[in-house]
């Protein structure tokens, strides 16, 4: 039977052994020994070193873990501003541009002037306007006390005239009747003389009187017939003097309810007042807008911001509403970050964001403000109809709007459009 050459050499070995000394042989058992230490102190260190490996490996796995395992982020991000339109108010040729592109300006800086011409001579003739119409309301505010004395006044007068005419009537009555007792005694006195004188006529004639009684006769009866006349004549007056009494009572009680309607004239001059009143107001919001008008020929920076798509130049015609120039407010800034609809699960507004700006390779800090009322899908030009037959389920895209804390943009560096990659901690 062949045996192997391992077999062979250790009996090489052993047969060796036997024949060396027993000097030689604690030699190398010496060796022996100390060879075993030497392998005993490197399996330790051995297995120290892959205890403490193993270890390392696991604090970084679960440092990664939660480095990692509690974050959101994103890559479908941009940094977002406000940009402010600026547009005229008023009509006119551009006299002026103070700006140009890419320059920051604060609030209340002039950037366009319009020629204010046309705008002063509006603003002069809403002057004049005003100043007319006041006028012409204080005159009318002056004659309403007026006409309220001059109608009380008037009232007064012609009831004492009412008065004056009755009085006046019952006397003109009374010498009416007066008038006609004279006439009655006159008639009666005429009609004795005119009986006397035709007796004395027949005694005249068979000569029982004188000539002379009976010429006495005649002419008492001729005065007493005068006299009768007269009285019908102041009869006649004294119906007259009556009418006429009559008719100034009329007159006066007529005077009377003109001034009754006295109130009515007040009323109306107070009408007239407060209608001037209102031409006042009207004239003075004319004025107003025209002194506004002028102020809009000078059209300065609503917000702080930098100057951008600037289109406006000196002579040109512009209209209200037309916009000139726009202002981008880089002293307010965001982050507009759309994730995944299934990344929203955990994320709450005020949770800490790590934003890493591609622009400058660096990392800003900031909190999630609050997430946006619906997709990005949904408020899109052509919103999608999913009840079409040929849906197929995506998923959507919520925006995200992430502020930067304080100080974290002192040179205003930032700006809209940028890229940016946030990641949102969500646990942790």
């Amino acid at each position: 039977m062949v045996e192997s050459p391992a077999v062979e050499q250790k009996q090489v070995e052993e047969h060796h052994g036997e024949m060396r000394t027993p000097q030689g042989a604690k030699a190398d058992f010496g060796r022996l020994g100390a060879k075993r230490g030497i392998w005993r102190r490197s399996s330790a260190r051995l297995r120290v070193l892959v205890i403490a490996g193993a270890l390392g490996l696991l604090v970084l796995g679960a440092f990664l873990y939660h480095r990692f395992s509690g974050w959101e982020s994103t890559d479908d991000a941009q940094i977002d501003a406000y940009i402010n339109p600026v547009s005229p108010r008023v009509a006119g040729y551009v006299k002026r541009v103070t700006v140009d592109n890419n320059v920051y300006v604060k609030a209340g800086t002039v950037l366009v002037e319009i020629d204010p011409s046309d705008y002063q001579v509006a603003l002069e003739s809403a002057r004049a306007e005003h100043a007319n119409d006041l006028a012409s309301a204080q005159a009318t505010q002056v004659n309403v006390p007026i006409t309220s004395v001059n109608t009380s006044s008037q009232l007064r007068t012609a009831q004492a005239g009412v008065s004056n005419a009755q009085a006046g009537i019952a006397a003109a009555e009374k010498q009416l009747q007066a008038a006609q007792a004279s006439l009655a005694q006159a008639e009666a006195n005429d009609a004795k003389a005119q009986d006397d004188a035709s007796r004395y006529k027949l005694l005249v004639t068979k000569n029982e009187i004188s000539e002379q009684q009976y010429s006495q006769a005649v002419n008492g009866a001729k005065a007493t017939h005068a006299a009768g006349t007269a009285a019908q004549a102041s009869m006649a007056a004294a119906e007259n003097q009556v009418d006429q009494a009559r008719a100034r009572l009329s007159q006066a009680e007529a005077e009377v309810q003109s001034a009754l309607t006295g109130p009515r004239q007040v009323s109306v001059q107070r009408s007239r007042a407060l209608a001037a009143d209102a031409l006042v107001q009207k004239a003075k919001s004319a004025l107003d807008q025209a002194q506004l008008n002028l102020q809009y020929t000078t059209i300065v920076a609503p917000v702080d911001g930098i100057v951008d798509r600037r289109s406006v130049q000196i002579g040109q015609y512009v209209s209200p509403g037309q916009q000139l120039m726009s202002l981008v407010q880089i002293d307010n800034i965001w982050v507009t970050a759309n994730f995944k609809e299934t990344q929203l699960n955990d994320m709450r507004a005020g949770q800490e964001v790590m934003v890493h700006v591609d622009t400058y390779n660096r990392d800003y800090k900031g909190r999630v403000l609050n997430i946006a009322g619906g997709s990005g899908a949904i408020f899109s030009l052509l919103p999608p109809e999913n009840a079409t037959g040929n849906y197929v389920k995506v998923v959507q895209r919520i925006p995200v709007k992430i502020l930067f804390d304080k100080g974290q943009d002192p040179d205003h560096l930032l700006r809209p459009g940028m890229s940016a990659g946030p990641r949102v901690r969500v646990a942790g």
